[in-house]
């Protein structure tokens, strides 16, 4: 309800009453002037017509104060009754009006309030950073996932000094120039760690309420291009792999149809490195197709259910030949009541085998290689240990990579394919386990594997994508 209006100035109701009397009175003196009517006639009448018109001018004055405080109360958000106006039927029409409009504009105002709120809200869950630039290249909108990667955004600052992409700077002004938008700008976000994003630059077809005129929005380009970069990788290995011994192969074989033709001596000799090789390339095509293999798969879940100390009991013993010529004494420890885990039993066969086999080729020769398998919380953890050179802390986070040595000759000289180390990291993948590495050079190094016990989760949104984290490597210890 609105409050009676203060008293108003007395200039205000001088003024309302002559205006009002003004034409009572102009009357008058002209019947005054004619002797139509005697002055105090006249006089009296006026004082009558004044007294009249005080009274009702007045309520209108404070009706047209009332009004005004209305208006004012409408203007500061509150939600007042529309007031009476008895004299003034207009201004009671003209406030119902008023109040009409106002609670218009209010739903109006909350509509769009309610629209730009979700307008941002969807902004802000783009994956992909965005930025609103304006006409005079500044920032004026962006998303959450731009403050994530660039840190706190000031508005109204030029896109360069949150930026600093020069091919990135010009694509935007060729743009607020009115030239069409070419390709999307590859840029480099410095780190750590670096990231490659490609700029998609949009011109909007007029300036948004913000004043956005272009939008740039940021594509994260880094896993595409480190995968384009593994792939070439990986084929230029591969073929380099498999070119060594088949071009030792094709020697041999030009020389034992040539000039060997009938040396028994040089045809045993070079029958016995034709053998080697072509067992060289067997190992690799097996471990290639296994790699595939288990790549395919690495998205669903494995059901069947692994004892893990049997396992590894019969990967020992079968080892232990292996080991035994270089003086390598290979021990295993078993925890009792060691639980089952969800697996395939092949593919940890593959990686326990992996690991084992790589820790008696590089441990010293007369050492022993210690493999241990024990209960960590809820997960079973193998650990195998060896006495070798160690590994420098720069290989540690590329040892899983495909055909990466950190000895190539050595690698080579043991019959290794380079391909081991990456077979773990996929099956552990599909498992949903964890292969941690320590290493002291000079001491030898410990790797480590984390599977949870019994059943874990097999929805698909623990199965969507194998993530890089699953497997970790800690620093070594130099």
């Amino acid at each position: 309800m609105v409050d009676s209006p203060p008293p108003l100035p007395a200039r205000r109701h001088i003024i309302a009453n002559a205006i009002a009397l003004a034409p009572t009175g102009l009357a008058l003196v002209v019947l005054v002037w004619t002797d139509a009517l005697p002055l105090w006639h006249a006089a009296v009448a006026f004082g009558a017509v004044a007294f009249a018109t005080a009274i009702f001018v007045r309520r209108y004055v404070l009706s047209v104060g009332r009004f005004a405080r209305f208006v004012e109360a409408l203007a500061r958000g509150d939600d007042p009754e529309v007031p009476r106006f008895v004299l003034s039927p207009a201004a009671e029409e003209l406030a119902g009006g008023v109040a009409a409009l106002t609670r218009l504009w209010r739903r109006q105002r909350d509509s769009i309030n309610a629209l730009s709120a979700s307008a941002q809200a969807i902004v802000d869950g783009l994956p992909d950073p965005l930025l609103g630039i304006d006409r005079s290249r500044r920032i004026v909108r962006f998303n959450r996932a731009a403050r994530t990667l660039l840190g706190p955004i000031e508005t109204g600052r030029d896109l360069a000094a949150t930026l600093r992409q020069p091919v990135l700077l010009d694509s935007v002004d060729a743009v607020l120039g009115g030239q069409p938008a070419e390709e999307p700008a590859e840029i480099v976000v410095v780190g750590p760690p670096e990231r490659i994003f490609a700029a998609h630059i949009t011109g909007l077809p007029r300036p948004t309420e913000d004043g956005s005129s272009v939008l740039v929005v940021l594509h994260d380009m880094t896993a595409l291009r480190r995968a384009e970069r593994m792939r070439a990788d990986f084929v230029a290995n591969a073929s380099h792999e498999l070119r060594t011994p088949l071009a030792s192969l094709v020697g041999f074989v030009e020389t034992l149809r040539g000039p060997a033709r009938d040396d028994a001596e040089a045809r045993e000799r070079f029958l016995a490195i034709m053998a080697e090789q072509t067992g060289r390339m067997r190992r690799l095509v097996e471990d290639l197709l296994s790699l595939s293999r288990i790549e395919q798969r690495e998205h669903e879940p494995p059901t069947g259910r692994v004892e893990v100390g049997p396992l590894l009991r019969g990967l020992v013993e079968m080892l232990e030949m292996k080991a035994r010529p270089r003086d390598v004494t290979l021990s295993l420890d078993v925890a009792a009541e060691l639980p089952a885990v969800t697996g395939d039993r092949d593919e940890l066969a593959m990686a326990f085998q992996n690991l084992i086999d790589n820790a008696v080729k590089y441990t010293r020769p007369g050492t022993a290689v210690n493999v241990v398998v024990d209960r960590a919380d809820d997960s079973v953890r193998l650990v195998v240990h060896d006495q070798g050179e160690g590994i420098a802390a720069e290989h540690l986070p590329r040892l899983t990579e495909r055909f990466y040595r950190v000895d190539t000759a050595r690698s080579r000289q043991m019959g290794g394919t380079g391909l081991g180390l990456a077979i773990v990291k996929h099956v552990l993948n599909r498992h949903r386990g964890r292969l941690q590495v320590e290493s002291v050079l000079g001491e030898g190094s410990t790797f480590t594997v984390v599977l949870p016990a019994g059943d874990f989760s097999t929805g698909p949104e623990n199965f969507a994508a194998p993530k890089r984290h699953d497997i970790s490597t800690t620093k070594a210890v130099v």
